[in-house]
């Protein structure tokens, strides 16, 4: 990506442009790496309890519907066949577990290039936090409109900031998460991607930290984000 990269910017009601520097993220967008991580959240967040009964576990009576011969039907054991309506299901699911993790370094990288798309289609804005001494969402709302967010947004802010939440919290398909949390998957779901403050800059640094570790041969010392450790 070019350096640096302009988007637009809000601040105290005024716009303007801020400049990212997007020189670490590369130039490429990896598509399978991203469906990777894609499936991989997606499989993650399965309760995985569906049920079915086999015919061991339905509650009937074991007598035969008809006796064996005479009748001119197929013999039949009991009720419980799969055979019959209300009977157990042959191969039905189970209860399971769905989850699975990529390699810390595949997550990275797909984060970056969802970033990247993000950067292409002009759909990552900037936002000062100037305005939120106080929560008001009504200011919240206005910032939005103002930058053009007419869909869901995710709102990156660089560490907890208790007024940005608050304001933030009641607006439709909006969600305040931090830099250290963001990952592929959030930023591909959401419509727009809004940086608050220095959040971009904490985003980067933690991303280039993952890359230097791995480059010198040592694991990284960045403890593993919320939706990595889940993973």
């Amino acid at each position: 990506m070019a350096n640096p990269t302009q988007v637009t910017s809000w601040d105290n009601g005024k716009l303007g442009q801020a400049k990212l520097d997007a020189s670490s993220l590369g130039d490429r967008v990896k598509l399978r790496l991203l469906w990777d991580a894609v499936r991989m959240y997606e499989a993650n967040k399965r309760q995985g309890t569906v049920s079915t009964k086999t015919r061991a576990e339905t509650n009937y009576t074991t007598r035969k519907p008809y006796k064996q011969k005479g009748t001119g039907n197929a013999r039949r054991g009991d009720f419980n066949s799969p055979l019959l309506r209300g009977g157990g299901v042959i191969f039905g699911p189970r209860p399971r577990d769905y989850s699975y993790s990529l390699p810390r370094k595949a997550l990275r990288e797909a984060l970056r290039s969802a970033l990247i798309g993000k950067l292409r289609d002009d759909e990552v804005l900037h936002l000062s936090s100037s305005a939120f001494d106080k929560p008001s969402t009504k200011t919240a709302a206005e910032a939005l409109r103002v930058l053009g967010v007419d869909g869901s947004a995710a709102l990156v802010v660089p560490d907890i900031n208790e007024n940005v939440y608050l304001s933030f919290r009641n607006l439709p398909r909006t969600h305040v998460m931090r830099a250290t949390d963001l990952n592929g998957y959030d930023v591909l779901w959401h419509r727009r991607v809004v940086f608050v403050d220095n959040a971009w800059d904490v985003l980067i640094e933690r991303l280039a930290g993952g890359a230097a570790a791995v480059e010198a041969g040592s694991p990284s010392s960045e403890q593993p984000t919320e939706q990595e450790a889940e993973a």
